[in-house]
């Protein structure tokens, strides 16, 4: 925020897990020498410890040929053949042996295989030139993984990504929905057809609607965004958008409305203004007005706001319930009500010994848009733990410039370029939303170690959730 073994093959499994389950006894793998059969076949990159997996002696650089005598083509066959509950599994060993084994287990169960690509095929990009892509927007030289658009509805599915569906087959959805992968995230933006076309530049785009019906009449679950460009698809085009998507509830589970962002890399593309403190109030008043309605209705808000628009208009953040079940806070919406929720519910967890070994100096680094709240809450934590003082120093975003001003896009160059030469005390401390996933790099490529040289402090990454941020101060404070 701050913002295994090859002698399973003659050997036995053991009971209670795979092969021969059915009359409880164990049964030794069978092994075919047939591999005539032209089947598609899939790399084991990894074999995870204790699974039913390296029971079966199944070792990396095997490869998955079928289940129950199914091809696998992608991440969607896989889940959908091996959530059966009795499952025969056959594997090409690297001598070229093919194996076969029967497995019972739990409907919940996973085998234990890893793959290298976790699509188990090449992943499908976006035909789209949408006017307010932000990648279209990214200065050049950056690296190029950060370039690529990618429009794949099982990336959706597995990691809650959000598609357009303008590159999705009609044997595609029908797969979908006979396999009942739910939930899917779709990219709306508008379901005016015409104007779909023309936000998306892809004459394709304008059946959103009746694409994301098919998913809930077969009872698929939806979650939907919003990129609400002013001139555009706002006002009375995004009362219409709301209409056509929460009559579609409970199906429709959530719809999140997020501002256009707008880096000072557009030249060349579509003329699009910001949002200004006028315009994100008049959002806030629009959106309100449905979720009250909503509410009535339905039980449920439905429809939630980007807390940039709440910022930006300088509204008081919607409470931690009226997030309900925080249906897209991977997308910033609510993520600042559940950072100062659960950081006071851990402030106000603290035992009285906590905290207090030795007077620790911490700064904290944040974006300019959340930099007044995290400014509030640090006083409260000095209050809470007295042995701690924070300075929160707000880092402008020169690196993307334009509107751009949340934590998670601040580089290597803007946190240089602010608090270098500044006293940072004993500890900088970052959130791990500015750096890529599973990794100590930042946007610019710039790392941790580089930020430790140049700024000569140690810098600690802090998990974006407030019991995590209150842990690591109380560690820098006993000294952990």
């Amino acid at each position: 925020m701050f913002f295994s073994a090859p002698g399973y093959a003659a050997g036995t499994i053991p009971a209670g897990r795979c092969g021969g389950l059915r009359e409880g006894r164990e049964e030794p793998i069978r092994k075919h020498g047939d591999n005539s059969m032209k089947t598609n076949k899939i790399k084991i990159s990894g074999v995870q410890a204790g699974s039913i997996a390296e029971e079966l002696g199944i070792e990396a650089g095997d490869y998955l040929v079928s289940i129950n005598g199914n091809a696998i083509c992608d991440v969607f066959d896989y889940r959908f053949h091996t959530a059966d509950e009795f499952l025969t599994l056959e594997i090409e060993k690297q001598n070229g042996e093919r194996w076969s084994a029967e497995i019972e287990k739990s409907e919940e169960e996973d085998l234990g295989l890893e793959f290298e690509n976790p699509l188990m095929d090449e992943e499908k990009s976006c035909k789209n030139k949408c006017v307010f892509c932000f990648i279209d927007q990214l200065p050049p030289g950056m690296r190029k993984t950060l370039y690529y658009k990618d429009d794949d509805a099982r990336l959706s599915f597995l990691f809650g990504n959000y598609i357009t569906m303008t590159n999705l087959k009609d044997e595609e959805i029908e797969r979908i929905i006979r396999y009942r992968m739910s939930p899917i995230n779709v990219s709306v933006h508008t379901t005016n057809p015409a104007l779909r076309v023309k936000m998306l530049n892809n004459r394709f785009a304008g059946d959103v609607l009746q694409k994301i019906k098919r998913f809930t009449e077969a009872g698929i679950t939806v979650n939907s965004q919003i990129v609400l460009c002013p001139g555009l698809n706002d006002g009375k085009e995004l009362d219409r958008t709301l209409q056509d998507l929460t009559g579609l509830y409970p199906q429709m589970h959530s719809i999140s409305v997020v501002p256009v962002g707008l880096t000072r890399y557009r030249e060349g593309l579509y003329p699009l203004e910001p949002f200004n403190r006028e315009s994100a109030a008049q959002v806030v008043d629009q959106v309100e007005s449905w979720q009250h309605d909503l509410m009535t209705k339905h039980g449920s808000r439905i429809v939630y706001l980007a807390d940039e628009f709440y910022l930006m208009a300088g509204r008081p953040l919607p409470s931690y319930e009226a997030y309900e079940d925080f249906p897209q806070i991977e997308n910033g919406v609510g993520m600042v009500a559940s950072f100062v929720h659960e950081t006071h519910e851990a402030l106000s967890e603290i035992d009285a010994g906590e905290g207090k070994s030795s007077l620790k100096q911490i700064s904290i680094a944040t974006g300019t848009l959340f930099y007044p709240i995290m400014e509030r809450l640090a006083r409260h934590v000095e209050e809470k733990l007295p042995n701690i003082r924070l300075k929160v120093y707000p880092v402008e975003n020169r690196f993307f410039g334009g509107q751009v001003s949340v934590t998670g896009l601040l580089t290597g160059q803007d946190l240089l370029g602010t608090l270098k030469g500044r006293d940072l005390g004993d500890v900088l401390m970052l959130s791990r939303n500015m750096f890529r996933s599973g990794t100590e790099v930042l946007l610019d490529d710039l790392t941790r170690s580089d930020l430790e040289k140049e700024l000569g402090v140690p810098v600690m990454i802090s998990d974006n959730r407030g019991d995590a941020f209150i842990g690591n101060l109380i560690s820098v404070s006993e000294g952990c």
